[in-house]
């Protein structure tokens, strides 16, 4: 394999750092940035973490004190279909996906590597918290939790393929992000200081239905709050507006909480219910992807995420078809939610995960 290693620059303090410990190494080294949108695709003026231009200007400025080329690549067609557009049908067909996911399944690695043969480069290199080993047993790819346990983000790269995970370094996965900065700081990075990116890179303000409807050019259309019989409670303002486990911004009171507990597209209906209804201990996913194992024989225990900032609960799994798994927690777990994705693990190792249907 070419030595060559091309590190993915988001202009952020953590793909900094990664460089510098891939060059550190004594590799070759080539940085790049992706533009994955501008400011005229989401309809909107403002900066935005990850794609504007001071921060590829700091990727570049990085990549200069540490002698390295630096490069920018335009995906701005391709995040649009596989990221944007799948977010926005996500919420519109009732769902709450996670687009990071997508992000790394679909744009990130795809493109990254597709530019690493490109340019002679035998591997990749990201800023990401996690740790990626060889079994010595299966041979296999593994795919692990970083050091850091309250960066990990295991979460969001459970669909990588055995293929990706051969050709990826992730040299963050041993440090603290305390460590990362510091290690910023001694090099005077411009970035050492720099925020971490918080929310949907393009949607910076959290506002997910106002920027569907921005994008779209449509308006959600008002439907009616039922309870769990059926019956009519009020008026809603459009399903986009609403998510599993959701209480607050109803704009409805019955002079006690209750929560969104299922969305309806069909009927156009949101029902409300107590908290309890949240509950459930079973779940189906499809679109799967299987890391630490080929495929899953018998029944299986695991630990699993139902969304990223969830807490992992005990359960067991079972694969009941070619792309499609059951997991059953033994403890019923809150607002198990459409869209997201369950993510197992077997102690620190990823298992696998899928698309919660």
């Amino acid at each position: 394999m070419n030595d060559r290693v091309l590190v993915a620059m988001s202009g952020g303090v953590d793909s900094s750092v990664a460089a510098y410990l891939i060059k550190k190494q004594g590799l070759p080294t080539v940085g790049v940035t992706l533009k994955l949108f501008s400011n005229d695709d989401i309809n909107t003026d403002e900066e935005k973490t990850c794609c504007s231009l001071s921060d590829a200007e700091d990727a570049r400025s990085v990549a200069l004190k540490l002698g390295m080329e630096h490069h920018v690549f335009n995906f701005r067609d391709n995040f649009k279909e596989k990221v944007i557009d799948r977010f926005v049908a996500a919420y519109e067909s009732g769902g709450t996906p996670n687009p990071c996911i997508d992000c790394n399944r679909f744009i990130k690695w795809r493109q990254l590597l597709t530019r690493a043969d490109i340019m002679e480069c035998g591997r990749i290199a990201t800023g990401h918290y996690a740790r990626i080993e060889r079994d010595t047993d299966s041979g296999r790819m593994l795919l692990k939790r970083a050091a850091d346990m309250s960066k990990d983000q295991t979460y969001v790269l459970y669909a990588l393929t055995q293929e990706q995970l051969s050709r990826t370094m992730l040299p963050l996965g041993g440090l603290l992000k305390n460590e990362v900065r510091e290690i910023a700081d001694d090099l005077g990075f411009i970035n050492a200081d720099k925020p971490d990116s918080q929310d949907i890179c393009f949607v910076p303000d959290g506002d997910y239905a106002g920027f569907i409807e921005k994008y779209t050019g449509r308006t959600s259309t008002p439907g009616n709050f039922v309870d769990v019989c059926g019956n009519p409670l009020g008026r809603h303002k459009g399903i986009i507006r609403y998510t599993v486990g959701q209480r607050k911004g109803l704009g409805i009171s019955f002079g006690k909480p209750v929560y969104v507990s299922e969305i309806n597209p069909a009927s156009n209906t949101v029902t409300l219910a107590d908290e309890s209804a949240l509950f459930s201990r079973v779940l189906h996913a499809s679109d799967i992807n299987l890391i630490a194992v080929d495929r899953i024989d018998q029944p299986l225990r695991v630990t699993a995420k139902v969304r990223y900032s969830h807490k992992e609960a005990a359960a067991t799994v079972w694969q009941t078809g070619d792309d499609e798994i059951r997991v059953e927690f033994d403890e019923p777990q809150r607002a198990v939610t459409r869209g997201q994705a369950v993510v197992l693990y077997s102690g620190d190792v990823v298992v696998g995960g899928g698309t919660i249907r």
